[in-house]
Parts: C-alpha cells; structure tokens; sequence
C-alpha cells in the first residue's frame, strides 16, 4: 500500500521532529539535586543545558526520605549530584553507594558558616542532625553561596556551558538581593517586640538571624522525631506569656501538633509556611523566590496580631 506523497511527508517530518527532540534530551546534563528547593536553584543556574531530577519533590520531606530502587537508577545516569549538606541528607551517602555513582558531587552549602542547632538546650529534642542546623537557604545571602557553588559545578563537568552557567549566576544573585532588600522592608512596620512566630519544626534559624525575629518551635531542626509532651506543655505556657497569637503550620509537617498547640494557648493557626520543600506548581511557593515572599508576608501578617 502506498501513502499518499503530503502524508509520507508528514510522516518523515514528524519523524525528524520526533528525533530532534530525542537528541536535544540526550544532549541536556542529567543532574539529581537532593530535594526541590536545589532543585529548582539548578535549573535557574543550568538553564536549558541540564536535566534535572528531584529526589524529595514539592510537599515532600527530606528529613524522613527513604530512596526507592528507583532513585539510584536515576542518580546512576546523572552526572552531577546536588547535596545541600549541613547532615540535612543522612541518607545520600548511602544512595550514592548503592547506585555505584561516579559522576560529580556539589555540597551546596560548602563555604556558609552553619549555624548551631539552639533547639536541643532550650526544649531538650533529640534529633538526627547533633548540633548543626542545614537550614541555610532561609537566607537569601545564603542561597547565593548555593547557586555560586552549583555554577562552579556545572562548569567543571561541562566548560562549554561555563559563560552561560555564570550569565545565569549573576542574573539570579540580583534577584536574592533584591529579595533581601525587599524581606528588610516588608519587616520594617513590625516592632521588635512584636516579631515573635510559632512553628511545628525549628527550620527558620537563619532566617531568624538574618531578620532579627524570634522563632518557637515544638521539634528540633528534624522532623524525624517527635516532641514530647514536656516540651509541648513548655512551649504552651511561653506563647501564652508572650502573647503570641498566631501558630504557623509548614505545608510538609503534620498539622494535628500545631493545630493543637493553637487550641491549648488560645492562638490561631495561620497560613501555610514552606519550609523544606517548595510547593507544586499551582501553589504560592512554586520556586524559591516565590516561597520566600510568600512565607515573609504571611510571618508579617501574623506577627502584627502579636
């Protein structure tokens, strides 16, 4: 049977289309960032010279991840693997191992000054992380050493795309201070007194620090171990004496132990914070920039009821 010349032609056009974009695939970097936040930190700086695949997606939480068999083929084919580090991944040396991974390892957070964990001392939590919180990326000066990192990365195991890996770089280390700039503003109308925020885990420390705001929380710097009820009773009565009116919950964390230190001191839950992991993509904290202005103006509209 012979096809008709206008649909042979549309057949080997498709198939040329077809082949094209099976090439222009093989041609991108394959690279595994360990959960969404550098997932999205290596697309900004990659751009279209990179695969990228998330180990921890959206909504996920990378405290109590557990790789599947599938995760180590991945990383198998991958020729950059992105660790935030800081003890945040106890599971990737593992992974890495199991995988029999040879390609490139960028610890994001190389370079930052990591941040003692003050959670232990003050509500006597037990956690996997000793005394270090890996929560860097809570400042925005911070996430610029992370994508500084993963250009150098990027660059070593692909010079041809150096100049764009660092156009990329510098374009994005604008957006962060602007970003910066714009947290110092939005925070400004907010009296010291006042910047006081409940969360379920102890993860916005450099945050904290970069803002001058005060942050409680029931769990240590991990999730992976619950808080006990001495604890809770503790953080209970300092809300009620410091007249804090608003509990946040983070959209990975289990809501029932916030909702419910809100009813015992007689604070309201207020919108969603992320914390670990972005959000999907029809949610508020979709990238990294959107995250960070989301959760500043809900943490601003809770800490005016203070």
């Amino acid at each position: 049977m012979h096809l008709p010349l206008h649909r042979r032609t549309f057949g080997l056009l498709a198939l040329a289309t077809l082949g094209h974009r099976a090439a222009s695939a093989a041609d991108k970097l394959p690279v595994t960032a360990s959960f969404s936040i550098l997932g999205d930190l290596v697309v900004v700086v990659g751009g279209d010279r990179v695969s990228v695949h998330t180990l921890v997606g959206p909504d996920e939480d990378a405290h109590v991840f557990e790789p599947r068999p599938a995760d180590a083929k991945r990383l198998l084919q991958s020729r950059l693997l992105v660790l935030n580090g800081l003890g945040f991944e106890p599971w990737a040396d593992k992974l890495a191992r199991s995988a029999g991974f040879k390609g490139e390892t960028v610890v994001a957070t190389h370079g930052i000054k990591p941040r003692a964990d003050a959670g232990d001392k003050a509500h006597g939590h037990s956690h996997g992380h000793g005394q270090t919180d890996p929560h860097a990326w809570q400042n925005p000066n911070h996430v610029a050493q992370y994508v500084r990192n993963i250009a150098a990365g990027l660059s070593r195991i692909d010079p041809a795309g150096a100049a764009i890996y660092a156009a990329n770089r510098d374009a994005y280390l604008k957006e962060l201070q602007a970003l910066d700039a714009w947290i110092r503003t939005q925070l400004e109308p907010v009296p010291a007194a006042q910047r006081k925020v409940i969360t379920s885990h102890d993860a916005f420390g450099y945050f904290a620090a970069a803002y001058q705001v005060r942050f409680l929380a029931a769990q240590g710097v991990s999730t992976d171990s619950a808080p006990s009820a001495k604890a809770v009773g503790e953080l209970v009565r300092q809300i009620r004496r410091e007249k804090i009116r608003t509990v946040f919950v983070e959209s990975m964390s289990d809501p029932k132990l916030v909702a419910q230190l809100g009813k015992d001191a007689g604070a309201r839950v207020g919108g969603s914070l992320y914390s670990d992991a972005l959000s999907p993509p029809d949610k508020p904290g979709a990238t990294y920039l959107q995250m960070m202005r989301h959760n500043v103006t809900q943490l601003v509209q809770g800490m005016q009821q203070n």
